[in-house]
């Protein structure tokens, strides 16, 4: 289904704010290449499948009313190709917004914006950049080569012509014997092994990087949402960043800090948090935690967070009974928390939950989260970016060693105001006598390899 998020600051309709909206909330559901079908369906010309402009806002903004309260007729059809797979709601959604997604989206599919995507999955997986510049470098090989036979020749017809003045009979060589040379292989073998090389260590230095990857989580948890709406500091979930070599993912229990009392969400309403409760044992029809929850049967799980979901949609629509459409959010909610919370290991959803990681250094690499956040200083989002502007997070920095390597030569240490520098005297006093204006990370050591790689 379509996936897009709104963005607190109001943006001007233009494909490039379309772009960012589709790379950062759709495309992990829609094929990039906007012909080809994925999780959800190819989205070229998506405003002519719709009677009208104000119907594909409203589909957008909440799916499943358009299902199930309207029963709109392209509504009904989606959901019966796609379903179980529900669209999220993004009822705050601007029309501005969505008007520059759809500019994006069709400049994409026309092949008017950015470099045209070609699809080479046959309707599935991820497309491949056509390169504008690819018939440009075959070009100019097909230029190289032939003045290389040029010059092959030219060189032999000179050497005919000295041996002549010389009083030499030189048979003139053929093409083939010109290509065939000693002089020619040995040319081509040594680029060869350039090109080989090349390769080589330029795939060996890009192995494990993986700048803008944004997997999706077993629970939607917004940071735009926490982070940013919110204002909650990165700390207090993240909180061995400022005291452990890692920032540490936080337990369920974090969780439950604000989510004993805050039940239904701004954005999923009961469907992620009921993850959380499920996960951990929390029953919150109860408000009580359960004695011995893992062994408890899936049925009889089952049946307790059913009736929690149920209990939300009575409330949410004043309903004195559950109907169809209730029916149907309580199944699908309830499938969605299996899918998420169990795998091939884990069969049972009671346990923790298995996080997918975002960000992994190389093994060989030691990085000390709280050298940098409580002894540096260094802002969270230095190398995250802004994370309280995603919904989903994905890495932001390349994090590869020339990236840390350029930070450490440039990231001035802050000696006046942190006492864990207090022991370079040395720098102290080129500071006060105006020898030096500044000290880096580099000046202490930063560029030193067994810091990184001991």
């Amino acid at each position: 289904m379509l996936v897009m998020f709104s963005f607190s600051l109001h943006a001007e309709v233009s494909p490039e704010a379309g772009k960012t909206v589709f790379k950062n909330y759709c495309a992990s559901c829609h094929n990039k290449n906007m012909v080809s079908d994925m999780t959800g369906p190819a989205l070229a010309g998506l405003s002519e499948r719709w009677d009208s402009e104000e119907d594909l806002y409203a589909w957008i903004r909440n799916s499943q009313a358009m299902i199930f309260e309207i029963g709109h007729p392209r509504a009904l059809e989606l959901w019966n190709q796609y379903k179980p797979s529900v669209m999220t709601p993004f009822p705050n959604l601007t029309d501005d917004e969505i008007a520059s997604t759809l500019l994006y989206i069709n400049g994409v599919a026309e092949g008017t914006f950015g470099a045209k995507l070609v699809d080479v999955t046959n309707g599935g997986g991820s497309p491949t950049e056509e390169s504008s510049n690819g018939w440009l470098y075959a070009l100019l090989l097909g230029i190289l080569g032939l003045l290389a036979v040029l010059l092959a020749k030219i060189i032999n017809n000179l050497d005919v012509l000295a041996a002549a003045k010389e009083g030499k009979d030189i048979q003139q060589r053929t093409v083939m014997q010109s290509l065939t040379s000693k002089g020619v292989v040995g040319f081509l073998i040594f680029g060869l092994v350039v090109l080989a090389g090349y390769t080589t260590v330029t795939n060996a230095t890009n192995l494990g990087r993986q700048q803008g990857y944004q997997p999706d989580q077993p629970i939607k948890f917004s940071h735009e949402t926490h982070a940013g709406i919110n204002k909650i500091d990165c700390q207090y979930c993240h909180d061995g960043a400022r005291r452990s070599k890692h920032s540490v993912i936080p337990a369920a229990n974090t969780c439950m800090n604000c989510h004993k009392a805050i039940k239904v969400g701004s954005e999923y309403g009961t469907a992620e948090l009921t993850k959380i409760y499920a996960s951990i044992g929390f029953n919150p029809s109860t408000d009580k935690y359960m004695k011995n929850y893992e062994d408890i049967s899936t049925e009889e799980y089952k049946e307790i967070f059913s009736k929690w979901i149920e209990d939300q949609y009575l409330v949410e629509t004043g309903l004195a009974e559950i109907d169809g459409e209730g029916k149907n959010i309580v199944r699908l909610q309830w499938d969605e928390i299996v899918s998420s919370l169990t795998n091939e290991q884990k069969k049972k959803v009671q346990g923790p939950i298995e996080w997918t990681r975002v960000h992994n250094l190389p093994d060989h690499v030691y990085f000390n989260h709280a050298q940098h956040v409580t002894v540096g200083g260094v802002a969270c989002e230095d190398c995250h970016g802004a994370v309280d502007k995603m919904e989903v997070v994905q890495q932001h920095s390349p994090l590869s060693m020339g990236w840390c390597i350029n930070c450490h030569r440039k990231t001035e240490v802050k000696f006046k105001e942190n006492e864990y520098y207090e022991s370079y005297s040395q720098y102290h006093e080129d500071l006060k006598s105006g020898a030096k204006d500044k000290i880096t990370v580099a000046d202490i050591g930063g560029l030193e390899c067994q810091k990184c790689h001991y």
